[in-house]
């Protein structure tokens, strides 16, 4: 193929040639016919120019070419009728000449090696030699000057090392507006809330803390600390940095800590434990871990802090059996913690058996029951009354 391209090359310089040639054979005609005729380019294709012409003083004494082909093609005509006046110069016969000549021969010797593959294959290894005597491996050019070794270990970054560490207030209001207060803010300190909205969640966190959401949907979804919208104004919808549903609640809103447990439970009473590494999610579509029915939500998530667990019901019998009852799972529906008649879960917590259960009352005093022996049994079954003085809203 650059044979045949050179070839091509070789026909066009050939051609262009032959023609500066007839230009420097007559080249007082030449010149007359661009000085004097209205149409050069067809006058220089139209003259025969085997013929001797006479020099033209004068533009009556010119006489144009008689209509016909001529001897030049497009390609040289205006080829010639783009020289330059300096090139004039330089039009020596004997150079045109050798070059026609040297481009012949050239083009005979490709057309050799075109009709004959043992040529070809000689070319090619005669090129092959070249190249390996400029490019070989004990050249200047050719020498490696990159070396092999094992890759050393990768350090993973985790995207929290990115961050800059810095305290941060969390506020979370019921309509689920959510910011993030520079600092360490008092949390019983009054906030600014839209008309009709008040404060659901507050506590304290960095920047580089993960923030579990958990919807009433029973899914976990992961926000940042850093990302969350800073404490001027009402803060953002969090539904916009989540795909919570309109018509799903926020169950809990709280800190990620890795190697934790939790225990999570629905309104129909049933629950499980699940571990803090398995709800993290990814994407804004959160984590489904709840299995929920119709008409049944997600009512809490605890974190395990004990070996025991306390559920009360909507009718205000609380039940206390052993933590260890619990599966641990990583999605599903769970185990039924506590068995109702009428209503469902209210709340449930874990605690240490030995210490007592404790809640608060309603003026805000923590109350502290020892002996459980009443309403511990067996996990699923109806539990007793609550204790005197438990809070009227069945919740620990």
């Amino acid at each position: 193929r650059r044979s045949q391209h050179r070839i091509e090359k070789i026909d066009h310089r050939l051609e262009v040639v032959e023609g500066f040639l007839i230009t420097f054979l007559n080249l007082d005609r030449v010149i007359d016919i661009i000085r004097y005729d209205d149409d050069p380019k067809a006058a220089l294709m139209a003259e025969d120019w085997g013929k001797k012409h006479k020099r033209a003083m004068t533009e009556k004494d010119y006489v144009p070419p008689k209509p016909g082909e001529g001897e030049l093609t497009d390609l040289q005509a205006e080829s010639i009728l783009n020289m330059r006046l300096r090139s004039l110069r330089r039009l020596e016969e004997l150079e045109l000449v050798a070059e026609r000549d040297a481009l012949m021969l050239e083009r005979a010797g490709l057309a050799d090696l075109l009709d004959n593959p043992s040529r070809q294959w000689a070319r090619i290894g005669t090129e092959l030699e070249a190249v390996r005597k400029q490019f070989g491996k004990d050249t200047v050019l050719g020498r490696r000057r990159t070396t092999f070794a094992d890759a050393g270990e990768v350090e993973e970054v985790s995207f929290e090392a990115m961050i800059e560490r810095e305290p941060i207030t969390v506020i979370c209001s019921q309509m689920g507006w959510i910011r993030a207060m520079k600092g360490h803010v008092d949390l019983t300190a009054e906030q600014k809330f839209k008309d009709g909205d008040a404060a659901q969640f507050a506590f304290h966190a960095e920047t580089t803390d993960k923030i579990l959401l958990i919807g009433a949907n029973g899914r976990f979804y992961t926000l940042i600390g850093v990302n969350l919208p800073g404490g001027r104004g009402m803060g953002e919808p969090v539904r916009l940095m989540v795909d919570l549903p309109n018509d799903a609640g926020i169950v809990d809103l709280m800190i990620w800590r890795g190697g934790e447990k939790l225990l999570v439970a629905s309104t129909a009473g049933d629950g499980f434990v699940v571990t803090s590494d398995e709800v993290l999610a990814q994407t804004k579509a959160g984590k489904q871990v709840m299995t929920l029915g119709d008409g049944v939500r997600m009512a809490l998530c605890r974190r395990v802090q004990g070996d025991h667990v306390a559920v009360v019901g909507e009718n205000r019998k609380v039940l206390v059996f052993p933590l260890a009852d619990l599966p641990e799972m990583a999605r599903g529906k769970g185990v039924r913690l506590q068995r109702y008649k009428d209503g469902g879960l209210s709340d449930a917590v874990t605690f240490v058996l030995a210490r007592g259960l404790s809640w608060k009352d309603p003026a805000g005093r923590t109350r502290t029951e020892p002996d459980l022996g009443e309403w511990l049994s067996t996990r699923g079954t109806a539990g007793r009354m609550a204790p005197r003085g438990f809070p009227r809203d069945n919740r620990f």
